[in-house]
Parts: structure tokens; sequence; C-alpha cells
């Protein structure tokens, strides 16, 4: 492809006030507003003691923020681009972005955790008016994880040297909820310092993650997954109260070694994975392993009678490709294997019980979405800022994938990024009669037929 005139028969100016880069926010904001974003807003956050007016319209503050996110913005300068062109005419009530950084420095603790109440109705109310959890009424998985977020400020409130030796890091938790059929939505998260240990607040976590889930329409089976950081009395025990299961990796420790050593060969099965899966250990690719299962493990039974829990102890192993099979001319007497045992009471029967396990993974995918967006930066020195930052984003990334759900069954389980590319930064001409708007789009727009789906969908009344 080339460029079809020469160098000086192309110019270009920015001076027209009809255009719009981001016609796809229109729908994505509409969506919001049917499923009540700044009602909600309005309700939950109320910023009181400030006395520079920066708790004044919370609504529309917010909403600048979710819609700048889903336009692409990761830090608080970049919401700038929602002040182009015919945004004005399109929409009402943008914020510059010194009244949003304002904004967000005025948070506190309290008002964080109103923004999470907002987070989680609004969680609710997209997955009532879009097919955003398809089959959630029967099975839904909810996956608790934490990530490290580098930062580089010296002035960053609780940015500390944490896992990871040198860096300075700060430590969001999240949980996320899917189905077998769909991918992860955000169901809580939460802002940590650098030290913070992964399992430090973990039962009343998870209590809220599996709260959120049947907020979200999560009726049936709730299977909360996670990794053995989160292997813990009371990570169990929100799981009992709550009515849901546990299906959590549990390490290595002498108990659960002496449960591994006493299972018989003949109980290991042969599991072949239809494409290789990543050994947790050491990252290498593994195509097949064997699969055992204790079907009642007593685990914590060091601690009183109350704590101890009994279930399934299931066991994956898998060759030590460290250790060759022939040293010299000898052959090997015994093959080595290295074991990932999980802890779990789902019903299901044992090989898919470990594949369900295995598919924890799919929190990653939720990680490397923020890590790609939103929080490629954590914008501000000022903890409870960034909470609040993080916060909006799984707001933003629960709106986009409820977009995405209305929009195509492509775009139901495509990234954040795609859902972006082919829905929102579409470019668009105003033109105005009779009291009306129109937005006319590029002819031949590779996507038209799913915008032009969500587009009517996003309008219509209010289900």
């Amino acid at each position: 492809m080339q460029v079809s005139h020469t160098p000086a028969a192309v110019s270009a100016a920015f001076d027209d006030p009809n255009l719009v880069a981001l016609a796809g926010l229109v729908p994505v904001m509409r969506l919001a507003e049917r499923c009540g974003l700044s009602g909600l807003v309005t309700q939950k956050v109320k910023l009181t003691g400030t006395t520079n007016g920066a708790g004044a319209a919370a609504d529309a503050k917010v909403s600048s923020i979710v819609v700048g996110m889903a336009a692409g913005a990761d830090s608080i300068d970049d919401l700038r681009i929602l002040r182009h062109g015919a945004m004005r005419s399109v929409f009402t009530g943008i914020r510059a972005p010194s009244t949003l950084g304002t904004f967000l420095r005025s948070f506190t603790h309290g008002h964080a955790l109103q923004l999470h109440a907002v987070h989680r109705r609004f969680l609710g109310q997209l997955a009532a008016h879009t097919p955003l959890l398809p089959g959630s009424g029967e099975k839904a998985f909810i996956d608790v994880d934490s990530t490290h977020k580098r930062v580089y400020g010296r002035a960053k409130q609780g940015a500390e040297y944490g896992r990871f030796k040198g860096i300075r890091t700060l430590h969001p938790l999240l949980a996320t909820i899917c189905t077998p059929t769909s991918r992860p939505v955000i169901a809580t998260v939460r802002m940590r310092r650098g030290k913070a240990a992964d399992s430090r607040g973990a039962p009343k976590f998870v209590s809220e993650a599996l709260a959120t889930a049947v907020e979200a329409g999560c009726t049936g089976t709730r299977i909360l997954r996670a990794d053995s950081q989160f292997y813990n009395a009371g990570v169990i025990a929100a799981c009992r109260r709550a009515g849901a299961r546990f299906s959590i990796t549990t390490g290595m420790n002498p108990s659960i070694k002496r449960a591994i050593a006493a299972i018989p060969d003949q109980a290991w099965q042969q599991i072949t994975y239809p494409t290789a899966v990543p050994d947790p250990e050491t990252g290498e690719l593994v195509s097949d392993a064997e699969v055992a299962e204790i079907p009642a493990y007593t685990a914590f039974a060091s601690r009183t009678k109350a704590e101890r829990v009994t279930a399934r102890l299931i066991v994956r192993r898998v060759r030590d490709l460290a250790k060759p099979a022939v040293v010299g001319e000898q052959g090997e007497l015994f093959p080595v294997w290295r074991h990932h045992p999980f802890f779990t009471d789902n019903p299901a029967e044992t090989l898919q019980a470990e594949r369900e396990h295995r598919h924890h993974a799919v929190v990653e995918q939720a990680i490397a979405d923020s890590k790609a967006s939103a929080l490629a930066h954590l914008p501000s020195g000022n903890f409870h800022a960034n909470a609040a930052w993080l916060t909006l984003w799984a707001m933003t990334y629960n709106l986009l994938r409820a977009t995405g759900a209305q929009a195509s069954a492509f775009h139901a389980k495509a990234a954040t990024a795609t859902i972006r590319t082919h829905l929102v930064h579409v470019p668009a001409r105003i033109a105005r009669s009779a009291r009306r708007i129109t937005l006319h789009l590029p002819h031949n727009w590779p996507w038209q037929h799913a915008w032009t789906h969500l587009f009517p969908t996003a309008h219509g009344p209010a289900g």
C-alpha cells in the first residue's frame, strides 16, 4: 500500500469541530447510563470534608474517568482525550484532567469503600442487562489472585520493596468471576502496600467476592479457585459460610508429602492435554501428566477441631525434566516426578475437577489486560487515589466486557484492546438536523455489523 498523492499534494489541519475520534463511546456510555452508573455514584459516594469542592458532581467525575479509561487513557493527563472536536456536542459533564486529579486525591479509605459498593452494584446491573455471564445460574468460578505493579516515583505512598528484589511495587489483589463459556469479569479489587502478604485479609476479601458473584446472578454452584498463598482455614471457612465450594492449590508441606507418598501406583490416571500447558513451577510446556485422588484428606489437622476440614486432595504429577532419564549408560531405576496438589470439595469427577482447577489461570487474562490499559501506570502519589483508580479500572473493564457481549459472539470473548479497536475507536462526523444528531461513520468499517447491533441495543428501553 502506498500514499495516493505526492507529498506536495497532501496537507493536514486540526480544524473540524464536527468530528469525533471515539464514536463508540456513545453506546458505551449509554449502556453505563442504562445500568445506573451515575445514580449509584450519587447514592453511594459522598466525599465529605473537602474544602476545595472536589466532592461536587461526583457522578460526572466518575463517568468522565470511566469513559476516558474505556477510550484507552492510562493516566490522568490522558483523560484529555475526551475534550476534542464535537465531543461536547455528544456528551455533557466532561471534566478537565486537573479537576479529575483533584477528585481522586480527595479519596480516603472510607471513600474507596464507597466506590467499591458502586462497583459491586454496577456489575450486578451489567449482568442483568447484558449476556455478560452466560450460564451463571448453573456454575460460576470465582478466581482470586494478586499481582505486583512496579512504580518509579519515590513519593508513591505504599510503594515498597516486596517480592521482587530491588523493585518497588504496589500490590493489588483482585477476584474475577467467569463461567465455563465466558471471559472473566472483575468481582472486587483491593490496593495494598508492596510488602503486604497475599493472604492478608483474604477471608474477608473472599467473602466479598462470593457475595458479589451472587449479585451478578451466580445463583448456581460457585467454586472459589486460588493459588497456594490462599490455602488457609480462614479462606475455606469463608467459602463454607457463603455456601460456595473451593479448589485451592496446597503447596508441598510435610502432611501433603506423606499423603502423596501413600498413593498406590495403580491409582494414577493418565491425562493428555489437547494443547500443551505451562508448568506452574518451571514454565515448561507439558503435554501429558498423571492424576490421582485422596478422597478424604483432613487439612489443618494441628488446629482446633472446628477449623479442620476434610475434603478431596487431587494431585497432578509430571515428569521432572530436569532429571535426565538416562545418566551415562545406566537407565533410571525409577522416574522422578514433580507433584502439584490442590484441595477441593468440587463434586465433579477427578479429571474434570483437575481440568477446572487448572483453568484458574484465566485470572491472568484480567491481570494482563489491566497492565496493558489503565493500570499501565498508577498515576498518583496518593495511595487512596491509586486505590480509587484501581476500582474505576475494574468498573471500566466490566463495562467493556458487557459492551462486547452486547455487540457479537466474537466480541463477547475478545480482549478489551480488541473491543476498543473495533467498537470504540471509530471516527465519526456529527450532523445536526431537527434537533437530532446523526453520527456519520466510515463506509465499509470492518466491524460495522457488530457496531450497528450494539448501538440500538444500548439505546433501547431499559429491560
